[in-house]
């Protein structure tokens, strides 16, 4: 089972703190991390947008990246959020394994 990692901006902490609770409570991602402080430079509708912007990092495996996308799509505040993923190519067998027995739940 190949492991994941997710990338997910989000407007506030607080909901991406309501975005990663969502995937964690639910067994679509392990693990979130939350990182805020950033800021974003993006074209948007043809115009230039500038904005502050809160990281959120899920690990999951490869089989739940398409429902995880979904399940955030449908709960962020975005017309079209950003949630992409990007594989794991190598790292600690203990905690990729670790990633996979908490995922291996399937969701709720």
């Amino acid at each position: 089972m190949a492991a994941q990692l997710v990338y997910v901006t989000a407007p506030s902490m607080a909901e991406a703190e309501r975005l990663a609770r969502l995937a964690v409570e639910g067994r679509l991602a392990a693990c979130a991390n939350i990182l805020p402080g950033m800021r974003s430079l993006y074209w948007w509708r043809g115009k230039l947008e500038n904005a502050d912007e809160v990281v959120l990092i899920l690990k999951t495996t490869e089989e739940l990246v398409e429902p995880l996308t979904q399940a955030l799509t449908r709960a962020h505040s975005y017309e079209c959020p950003c949630v992409v993923a990007l594989p794991i190519a190598s790292g600690n067998p203990d905690f990729l394994r670790w990633i996979a027995d908490e995922t291996a739940a399937g969701p709720k």
